[in-house]
């Protein structure tokens, strides 16, 4: 035999014992039980999103979606059925029709994620015969009992019930933990008090459609803890229904959306002025109708002011809002400091709140600054700013000058109702000294009064530090600034003499009839005020009040339970009525907002199998 023909043999050898390993492993896998695979997800119960109170609002529900499979029905008796399918899902018959007819496709959806009672009166029409070809599909469901409450922080999920948006997004990992044994996931609890909530979403949303703005956007914080109770954006969406909404409501103005603040703005500056020695109380600078500068390479800067205000210290550049005095004082301090001292404040950084790409802002460092810049950052430009930035940055002045870190997430429970873990104040660091913080809250002070740009956000009988902006918007065109487009705003902080509230609204692009911040936003802020002292019983100058720690910590309670008869659930909440919704023995419809005050049938009558509950809630 040669060396070929024995190499030749040799690879066919090879090959035959290869074949032969091939087929006796196929054969010992497709004979072996197969095992679970160890990554295979288990089918979670998402956990639900709460307020600070309790209040749901986020729950797992099933949901179903209802389609039509068109080679299973019947030419003549569908369309006789149109009307009655189109009073139960809400569709209207033209389109149910024109889907039907248009044969584009033999399989198509009418309605996604609709509630159970829905889905039953499909299911009904189906078993006595009807509604051939018309399909009802179970899916993991996400009900939004409060709608479109705090709609941004809570966000919304997709078709798979994972997060895309909001708490329901950045939460998703503490959602869908479970304990062993457990098929629930963890409940995620909001720093939001729900009535303050609620309470600023219906001002902001009235200021939206009176001023004809764009959006409009209002925080309300505790200074102390840097929590925050109310988290409002304008316009804002039904995360029931997300998709009726054009993807520019999702949009989270108070994290995402960065603007020039103004001359809010000065607040800060003046208080970095003065920490770094560049000023004190006494220090004083002349407004004569603009700031002038002259470099000594002979170039010439000015900077207009919308007043002559003659002497101003401080305190008077703030109660007046005097561009030419803001100007000075920065410029009037060093560059590399005043950067640092504003940075410190939070600004050019994310705040770490827990919500999707929340934008950092805009402070560019100092060796990118021209000879404007300076003075130009001290009045609010040249800086970009989010409404998230503007209010935490004031925790600083109304804290004696601490920085806290604003928290939207208060705590994470277990599907056992204890704590998984709790969120704490947490101290970013000091900012400025006591002192200067009194200083720079004592000259916000002076704006609520007769003669400050912010009178109309005084609230009577409660002491109010206040400073109003307004802000020229670049045009993205011309790279200028509009003299159409703006933004006006206001930040209060009350009761000066121990803040217990942080106060920022920001309305963009106004089209009524002004845009200045002390004319159309410091009112809501004045508005907004009255309605947190009455949520919250804030003392009104000499008006007694209790003192408590500022939370009532309730005990965990169970949902309602319907048996054979019909209990009496007159004045039961909301929250605890939710989990009805996902009985499928019985329809259960749930409308308005509250407590119960009309229920059907009566308390006492019987519940057989498939009857429909109606709760009528004030």
């Amino acid at each position: 035999m040669n060396k070929r023909d024995f190499r030749n043999r040799t690879l066919l050898g090879v090959l035959g014992l290869f074949a032969l390993f091939v087929l006796f492993r196929y054969g010992y896998l497709a004979a072996t039980p197969a095992k679970a695979s160890a990554a295979a997800p288990a089918d979670v119960e998402r956990g639900e999103i709460a307020d600070r109170g309790g209040r749901v609002l986020a729950m797992d529900s099933p949901l179903y979606n209802i389609a039509v499979w068109r080679p299973e029905t019947k030419r003549q008796a569908f369309p006789a059925e149109v009307a009655r399918l189109s009073s139960i899902t809400g569709v209207g018959e033209a389109e149910i029709m024109d889907k039907w007819s248009s044969g584009s496709s033999d399989f198509f959806y009418l309605s996604r994620r609709v509630l159970p009672q829905v889905a039953k009166a499909v299911q009904d029409v189906k078993a006595a015969g009807g509604f051939a070809g018309v399909v009802v599909e179970k899916v993991a469901g996400r009900l939004y009992p409060e709608k479109r409450l705090a709609s941004h922080l809570v966000g919304f999920v997709g078709d798979g019930n994972s997060g895309l948006a909001g708490i329901e997004k950045r939460c998703e990992d503490e959602l869908t933990k479970t304990l062993p044994g457990k098929a629930a996931g963890r409940t995620v609890v909001l720093t939001v008090d729900a009535d303050i909530q609620y309470s600023l979403e219906k001002i902001a949303r009235k200021t939206m459609s009176d001023t004809g703005a764009e959006a409009v956007m209002m925080l309300a914080l505790d200074p102390r803890t840097g929590e925050v109770l109310a988290y409002v954006a304008m316009p804002d969406f039904d995360p029931n229904d997300y998709a009726a909404s054009d993807e520019e409501a999702w949009y989270d103005w108070p994290s995402v959306y960065h603007y020039e603040p103004g001359s809010v703005f000065k607040v800060f500056t003046m208080a970095s002025v003065v920490d770094l020695g560049a000023a004190d109380a006494n220090t004083t600078f002349v407004c004569d109708g603009a700031f002038h500068k002259v470099a000594p390479s002979g170039e010439k800067i000015t900077i207009k002011c919308l007043g002559v205000h003659g002497n101003v210290n401080i305190q008077k550049i703030l109660e007046y809002s005097c561009n030419a005095g803001a100007a000075a004082a920065a410029d009037r301090a060093d560059s590399l400091d005043f950067y640092g001292k504003l940075r410190s404040f939070g600004f050019g950084s994310r705040t770490g709140l827990v919500v999707p790409a929340e934008t950092p802002g805009l402070l560019r460092p100092p060796e990118t600054w021209s000879l404007r810049s300076k003075p130009t950052i001290g009045m609010g430009q040249e800086v970009f700013v989010s409404a998230v930035q503007m209010a935490s940055a004031a925790t600083a002045i109304a804290n004696g000058g601490v920085l806290m870190k604003p928290q939207v997430v208060k705590r994470v429970l277990e599907s056992d109702g204890t704590t998984a873990y709790e969120n704490e104040p947490q101290q970013v660091g000091r900012v400025v000294s006591p002192a200067t913080a009194k200083m720079i809250l004592g000259a916000m002070e002076t704006v609520s009064g007769a003669g400050g740009t912010g009178a109309r956000a005084k609230v009577a009988d409660v002491r109010m530090a206040v400073k109003t902006g307004t802000a020229q918007m670049i045009d993205p065109k011309t790279q200028r600034y509009s003299e159409t487009d703006f933004i006006a705003s206001t930040l209060a902080i009350f009761p000066a003499e121990a803040p217990r509230m942080i106060v920022y609204i920001a309305i963009v692009k106004p089209t009524g009839s002004s845009y200045y911040g002390g004319r159309i936003a410091a009112p809501v802020v004045k508005e907004a005020a009255e309605a947190i002292l009455e949520v919250t019983g804030l003392p009104r100058g000499a008006t007694p009040t209790v003192v408590h720690p500022g939370e009532v910590r309730l005990p965990k309670t169970q949902g309602i339970s319907i048996g054979d008869t019909m209990p009496d659930l007159t004045g039961v909440p909301k929250r605890l009525l939710m989990p009805l919704l996902a009985r499928k023995d019985i329809s259960v419809s749930i409308s308005g907002d509250g407590y119960v005050a009309h229920q059907s049938p009566a308390p006492g009558s019987p519940v057989p199998q498939g009857a429909r509950i109606e709760l009528e809630l004030r």
